[in-house]
């Protein structure tokens, strides 16, 4: 029976890794693409050629994008909308999670069942859409023309992040704060001191997920940020694609590589900051997820 149990689980472990093997392939595929599209010659793109390996090597997409003023631009743009818009949804998170982790808190079944309520029903996009007309117009009474608090602000809820939080904190042991309360700790230094502290695995865990949703955001920020110069990186992507595809520019099309190359250029280099800083948050995030995924 254990010779049995044995040959079944290497036989698990086999189908496993070639499952998880084959995933991985079909995940790293479409980025290791995306290089060797910006990379290759003209030809080589527009008619098909490029299976994993560039041909015919030229870099003069990149050139062109990192020459391109307006690239910069929407580049320090999203990495505005990225840092304060984590900054401010994870003080958000961080002090909704705290007060609904509170039993003393008054009304408490009913905040913790209106935050859950969100996630089954919205809405709807033009209700919110509305909404947020309504708020640009208070921005511009209060002399904030940079639409891009609009969107830091407006993007600062989300409902599972603040759940995770509150599950984290409720796993934290009450008799450390009582303890903290003893040795004459205010509210904010049991916050800081204590909770923050002990549930730092999900909340990076959580930064990442605000960061990452920053940093990808695309369809608010193109209805709602109204000056060109303003828009983050995905939505310049977008423009530049819709600009690629126009006739009058691709018959005059003249260069050594592909329009399509300049766009698999842009998609390179707005993936990479999440690749170099995804390793350094990726051990908290199992961790993070159970903490604040499990309520005991």
């Amino acid at each position: 029976m254990k010779r049995k149990l044995e040959v079944s689980e290497l036989i698990f472990k086999i189908i496993s890794y070639v499952f998880l093997t084959i995933f991985a392939i079909c995940c790293l595929y479409p980025f290791l693409y995306a290089i060797s599209a910006a990379i290759s010659g003209r030809e080589a793109v527009e008619y098909g050629q490029i299976v994993l390996l560039p041909k015919d090597i030229q870099f003069e997409a990149f050139a062109e994008m990192f020459n391109n003023n307006k690239f910069w631009n929407s580049y320090t743009n999203t990495l505005f909308l990225t840092f304060y818009g984590t900054l401010w949804a994870m003080g958000v998170a961080i002090l909704g999670g705290y007060a609904l982790s509170k039993k003393r808190l008054l009304f408490r079944k009913g905040f913790n069942f209106f935050l859950v309520f969100t996630m089954w029903f919205s809405a709807g996009i033009v209700p919110q859409y509305l909404n947020y007309l309504d708020t640009q117009e208070i921005f511009y009474k209060l002399g904030i023309t940079d639409d891009k608090w609009l969107v830091v602000i407006a993007m600062g809820m989300a409902a599972m992040n603040i759940i995770l939080l509150r599950n984290a904190f409720e796993g934290v042991p009450s008799e450390i704060e009582e303890a903290a309360v003893v040795d004459g700790a205010t509210e904010l230094q049991v916050l800081t001191r204590v909770y923050i502290p002990m549930s730092k695995s999900t909340i990076a865990t959580v930064a990442l997920f605000f960061a990452i949703s920053r940093w990808n955001g695309y369809f608010w920020a193109r209805q709602m940020i109204t000056n060109l110069s303003e828009h983050p990186l995905q939505v310049f992507i977008r423009l530049k694609l819709e600009e690629m595809q126009d006739p009058d520019i691709m018959t005059g099309w003249d260069e050594a590589y592909a329009a399509d190359s300049v766009i698999f250029a842009l998609i390179v280099c707005s993936i990479i900051p999440v690749l170099i800083i995804y390793p350094f948050i990726q051990k908290y995030f199992a961790k993070g997820v159970n903490m604040g995924g499990v309520k005991e």
